[in-house]
C-alpha cells in the first residue's frame, strides 16, 4: 500500500462565496440506483489499469471507500479484453460497463462485482462501434449507447433491450463522433457529438472539416428537435452534466476538448461551455485552463461545474457568480474520473495516487489505492448492494 498522502500533495480550497453545497445537485440522476449511501462510506463502479507479469491488464470492478477507516479496498475485478470508458449505475448495485472507443461489447456486473452478461456488437448489422457512453430509460427497460457506424462515420444512438442489451432501434444524432448524452428535465435526449472524422480504427483525420455540435432529440422517436453549434469547430463537444442555475432552471455543462493544429493553440482554448433551453450553447468563459482538455466534468456549488485538468493536474471549478475566472480546487497528479459525493454537495475526484473528496464547506481529504493502478477516465457511486 502507499504510504498516505501528505496535504501538501493535495491542495484544495473552498471557493468563496459558493455557497454550502450543490445547487440541487444534478437534476437528471440516473434512474433505478436506489437511495444514495452514506457519506462515510460508499461503494464505487470504476475501471482501472495494472501492471500484470510485465504487461499492462484493464480491470473493472467495484471499490469499497470508507473515509472514517481511512481505507480503499477492492471487493471484486473483472479482466477486460480492452479498456472501458463509461459506467452505468444499474438498480440492486450493480453497473454496466462501456468499451472505450471504437468499442465493440458490453459488460454487466452485479452488486458485487460478479459478470452477469456480456454482448458484443460484432453480430449486429449494420455494423457500429460504441462512442464509451450509456444511459437508462426512465422505466429500465431501454439502454441508450452512442455509436458510429463502420461505413460511413455516421453518429447514431443504439436503442437496447436492458435485459439482453441487444440493438433493437436506432435514431441519428445528425454528425459524427457523438460521445456522452443525458436526459434533459423534459424526457428529451442531448447528444454530444464530437464533430471529429475517424477511421475504423478510431484514429482522427481531416480535422479542418470538424463539425461537433450538441443535438436534442425526441426522447420516444428519436426526432431531431434542435442543434447547436460554438463559433470555433475545433472545440470538440464531450462530457455533460446538468445543475441548476439560482433561478433554479436546469442548465447543462459542456466539457470541451481542443482539436486545433498546434499545442500553443490547444493551450488558450476554452474548456467549457453550458446550454439552456434560454440561450442555446455558448461557451462558459473565454478564459484558458486545462492546456485546452478536460478530462470529465461533475455539478458543482451553487449552479457551477467541476472539471478535471488531466493533463495540467488540477481540478477546477467554474462558478457563475466569477464567470471569467478558474478557482483550482486541487493540484493532484493525473486527476480524470469525478463524480457527485451524496448527501455531502461535494465532488469525489480520481487521480495517479489515490480518491480525493471535496466540499465547498468541509476538510478536504484523500485516501490512496491499495495497490497501484491507474484509473480510467470515468466512475459512478454505486447504490448499496439488492439484499440477497
Amino acid at each position: 500500500m502507499y504510504a498516505p498522502l501528505s496535504r501538501r500533495e493535495f491542495i484544495l480550497q473552498a471557493f468563496a462565496g459558493a455557497g454550502g453545497g450543490l445547487a440541487a445537485g444534478a437534476v437528471c440522476a440516473q434512474p433505478g440506483t436506489g437511495r444514495p449511501p452514506s457519506t462515510d462510506s460508499l461503494r464505487l463502479g470504476a475501471a482501472w489499469r495494472v501492471a500484470e507479469n510485465g504487461r499492462a491488464v484493464d480491470h473493472v470492478g467495484v471499490l469499497a471507500v470508507d473515509w472514517a477507516a481511512a481505507q480503499v479496498r477492492i471487493v471484486a475485478s473483472q479482466v477486460l479484453p480492452e479498456r472501458a470508458h463509461g459506467l452505468l449505475a444499474e438498480p440492486g448495485g450493480g453497473l454496466l460497463v462501456v468499451a472505450a472507443r471504437p468499442g465493440r461489447w458490453l459488460m454487466r456486473l452485479d452488486g458485487e462485482g460478479q459478470v452477469l452478461a456480456r454482448h458484443r456488437l460484432d453480430t449486429e448489422q449494420p455494423l457500429r462501434t460504441l462512442g464509451g457512453h450509456a444511459i437508462a430509460s426512465a422505466d429500465g427497460q431501454w439502454v441508450l449507447t452512442t455509436e458510429t457506424d463502420t461505413r460511413d462515420g455516421s453518429g447514431w444512438i443504439g436503442v437496447r433491450d436492458a435485459r439482453t442489451l441487444a440493438r433493437v432501434q436506432a435514431w441519428p444524432t445528425h454528425g459524427l463522433d457523438p460521445h456522452q448524452h443525458l436526459w434533459a428535465p423534459d424526457g428529451s435526449l442531448l447528444v454530444a457529438n464530437g464533430g471529429i472524422p475517424r477511421d475504423a480504427r478510431g484514429d482522427k483525420h481531416n480535422l479542418d472539416v470538424m463539425a461537433p455540435s450538441l443535438v436534442r432529440l425526441d426522447g420516444h422517436t428519436g426526432a431531431l428537435l434542435g442543434q447547436w453549434r460554438l463559433e470555433d469547430p475545433r472545440l470538440s463537444l464531450r462530457h455533460l452534466a446538468w445543475n441548476r442555475r439560482h433561478d433554479g432552471q436546469p442548465v447543462l455543462g459542456v466539457a470541451l476538448q481542443a482539436e486545433h493544429d498546434t499545442p500553443a493553440q490547444r493551450r488558450e482554448a476554452p474548456i467549457l461551455a453550458l446550454w439552456d433551453g434560454d440561450h442555446g450553447l455558448r461557451l462558459a468563459t473565454r478564459s484558458v485552463a486545462a492546456a485546452g482538455y478536460s478530462g470529465d466534468i461533475c455539478a458543482g456549488p451553487g449552479g457551477g461545474f467541476v472539471l478535471s485538468g488531466q493533463r495540467t493536474g488540477e481540478g477546477l471549478l467554474w462558478h457563475p457568480d466569477a464567470p471569467d475566472r478558474w478557482t483550482t480546487l486541487a493540484r493532484i497528479t493525473e486527476p480524470c474520473a469525478l463524480a457527485n459525493w451524496p448527501d455531502a454537495g461535494g465532488v469525489l475526484v480520481g487521480a495517479q495516487f489515490g480518491i480525493a473528496r471535496w466540499r465547498a464547506a468541509g476538510a478536504p481529504a484523500m485516501l490512496p489505492w491499495p495497490r497501484a493502478l491507474t484509473p480510467d477516465n470515468h466512475w459512478v457511486v454505486l447504490a448499496p448492494p439488492a439484499p440477497a
